[in-house]
């Protein structure tokens, strides 16, 4: 026991404290938002309950800093299967929320739980494993059939039982950013975007009407021409980023915003809050602070001679970026609106501890950027 509190004395103190550092600034930032977002309901929760995230996610950070990377991925059937029962977890436990059935929900916690954002931090571990076990021939048919089927299965499974395209999306991208930063051969992607061209004709009637809708209105207006119909959401949502000019209404003085006109203001459109009250500066400001945390885990990944470790913080990366981007699309109304969060900055207390979770593995990547034995082993592929 004293050897474990000793290990995490040492990961704080080796840790990425400007990683942190710009988390926990970013985060604060995010607080002043969400409680100028949810002022108009004349409640505490949730602010109160963003700050106990935030406070949990710093410690989680220190934590998650301090795990032997090597322990992990030599159990990756763990990893697997931990995945595995936390998704099985929605057929009992599951709650609908925003029209998806994404969320846990336990008596004895105060918040829902999504799963799959707790999920992405273990598949980042696990394509990491997995990548690494191929490294010698990670453009193998073999490696990529395998990496891809844990994607597709992982995929599956959150679409099935929660229906969440935006969270599984996320997935995706997390894939391609660490396949293609694994070094897995440029015609593999090809051959992908081939198959998804040839197979989207039988994936599209797949699809709920309403998500056919959104992303058929981004190319036809004309299917809803006075913004009243699939496109209000994203009508009000770019009006309130556009209304507060440059310098924008004023905290706590957003003509919308503090009427609660905007649906989701304090979650998916929060963006849309920083441009009504803080204006184009206040999105700067927003669009800065995430382009550093970004910056910060490409910087350690880079910095890392390590395969493995690399991988680690280029999915952090891939997943934050894919995040900031589909979430400011929607605001702006040049992407579908899928229900996806901006990281550190919208409401919710799963999606910040887990935020702090996952980029307590790129502290840990910081803290001990290659093995620290010669006699790393990363067993053969079996899940």
């Amino acid at each position: 026991m004293n050897r474990y509190f000793q290990q995490i004395r040492n990961a704080i103190r080796k840790g990425d404290w400007v990683l942190l550092l710009l988390c926990v600034v970013t985060t604060a930032f995010g607080c002043l938002i969400v409680a100028s977002a949810t002022a108009y309901l004349e409640s505490f929760r949730y602010i109160g309950m963003q700050i106990v995230g935030a406070i949990l996610g710093v410690l989680f950070y220190a934590l998650v800093s301090s795990l032997d990377i090597e322990f992990l991925m030599e159990r990756r059937a763990w990893l697997v299967g931990f995945n595995f029962l936390f998704l099985a977890m929605l057929i009992p436990f599951g709650v609908e929320v925003g029209g998806n059935k994404s969320w846990v929900s336990f008596p004895f916690l105060p918040f829902n739980i999504q799963v799959a954002e707790v999920c992405k931090i273990t598949y980042i571990l696990i394509m990491a494993s997995l990548m690494t076990s191929y490294k010698e021939k990670i453009s193998s048919v073999k490696a990529v059939i395998h990496i891809s089927i844990h994607l597709l299965v992982l995929v599956g499974m959150n679409m099935v039982l929660s229906g969440d395209l935006g969270v599984s999306l996320i997935f995706v991208f997390i894939f391609i950013v660490m396949a293609y930063t694994g070094g897995v051969s440029y015609f593999w992607f090809i051959l992908a975007g081939v198959a998804i061209a040839v197979l989207f004709p039988f994936i599209w009637p797949m699809l709920d009407d309403y998500q056919r809708l959104r992303i058929e209105v981004l190319f036809n207006p004309s299917l809803d021409p006075t913004g009243t119909g699939v496109l209000w959401q994203s009508t009000l949502s770019l009006r309130s980023l556009t209304g507060g000019g440059m310098t924008g209404q004023g905290l706590f003085n957003g003509h919308r915003t503090q009427n609660g006109v905007l649906t989701g203001q304090h979650t998916d459109f929060i963006f849309s809050v920083v441009g009504e009250e803080l204006g184009y500066v206040g999105c700067i400001v927003v669009l800065l602070l995430l382009g550093l945390i970004i910056a910060r885990c490409i910087w350690v990944g880079a910095r890392s001679q390590d395969y493995t470790r690399r991988l680690i913080c280029f999915g952090a990366a891939g997943a934050l970026i894919f995040q900031t981007v589909i979430n400011v699309a929607m605001c702006t109304r040049i992407g579908p609106v899928i229900g996806l969060t901006l990281p550190f900055i919208s409401y919710g207390a799963t999606s910040i501890v887990s935020l702090y979770a996952m980029l307590g593995l790129v502290s840990g990547v910081y803290a001990r950027p290659a093995p620290t034995s010669h006699e790393l082993y990363i067993r053969p592929p079996i899940f």
